[in-house]
């Protein structure tokens, strides 16, 4: 089975995510192509994919401005062909299932059938800063998890989010956000601790980060994906409306040898132990159905050898 997973990644998360997705898929003896949305070449013909795939990061319960632009470039097919969602967020609520519906729409009238669709929870690139341990555990999880939902997907069996009641005006309200990320972005500057390297330049994904005579200017094509300033190794980009939420410097992923004080403990706690909950029965379950296939096939093999004896 041939596989084409086309993602865009804010900070990473997503990234690593679908990389961890194709080697799950090849594992299983898929082979998978990827391709980075923002690449804008399209240097793919999806008659040569069985299944195609789109990643992305929740932004405002949708998925960000730039994959819906994506998916509307997609050719529409002759054919129905088999496809899948990944998707991740910094906090497990339900109302993140929504953020596929217009994905959903635009590509199920190009005859893309939406058969499979996940979520991993990842660490926040805005809003706060998840601990460390946080973003460990996060990490963690979703590498036991990947590998089943990557069986799943290829054995045929559908997979689908819980709805949302509502689910499509909700959709359509938090897209105010596509429009509000345009608005803000042009208010981001920069202090004086900026050394003028320019990697925030280079490194946003919709060109909106240019020079000109000598200082950084930011455009209207803000998607507030945060790439600029998270990785900003000076901290010097303030990010309008929302400095108070900015998020600075990457994640390890490392299990800390001390851990930190969580301040945000009480933030979604209930939701995020429903899902690590749900996650670790999950993995539970697939180990242990693993398990007693595996002693099955002992037992098989066992009487096959006492028939030929």
């Amino acid at each position: 089975m041939k596989i084409l997973i086309c993602y865009f990644s804010g900070t990473g998360n997503t990234q690593r995510v679908v990389y961890k997705f194709k080697e799950a898929l090849c594992e299983k003896g898929a082979e998978v192509d990827v391709y980075r949305i923002e690449s804008n070449e399209m240097n793919f013909n999806l008659d040569d994919y069985d299944k195609v795939g789109i990643a992305y990061p929740v932004h405002a319960f949708n998925a960000p401005a730039i994959v819906l632009d994506f998916a509307k470039k997609l050719p529409e097919l002759k054919y129905t062909k088999p496809l899948f969602i990944l998707n991740t967020s910094g906090e497990p609520l339900k109302l993140n299932n929504i953020s596929s519906i217009k994905l959903k729409k635009i590509l199920g009238r190009k005859n893309y059938d939406l058969t499979n669709e996940y979520h991993y929870v990842m660490p926040y690139n805005i809003i706060f800063r998840h601990t460390d341990k946080m973003a460990y555990d996060m990490w963690e999880t979703a590498q036991k998890v990947i590998p089943i939902d990557a069986e799943e997907l290829l054995s045929g069996k559908t997979a689908e989010l819980d709805k949302v009641l509502f689910g499509s005006l909700l959709a359509f309200i938090f897209r105010v956000e596509h429009w509000g990320g345009r608005f803000n972005g042009k208010r981001y500057k920069v202090n004086e601790n900026c050394c003028h390297c320019n990697a925030c330049t280079r490194m946003c994904p919709t060109h909106n980060i240019t020079v000109e005579n000598g200082e950084l200017k930011f455009g209207k094509n803000c998607i507030m994906c945060m790439r600029c300033s998270f990785f900003c190794k000076e901290n010097a980009i303030k990010i309008g409306l929302f400095e108070k939420w900015k998020v600075n410097g990457p994640y390890t992923f490392e299990k800390p040898k001390v851990e930190e004080e969580n301040k945000h403990k009480n933030y979604c706690k209930k939701s995020y132990i429903k899902y690590f909950a749900n996650c670790e029965e999950k993995i539970k379950k697939y180990e242990n159905l693993k398990k007693q296939n595996f002693q099955e096939e002992s037992v098989f093999d066992e009487e096959e050898v006492a028939e030929k004896v």
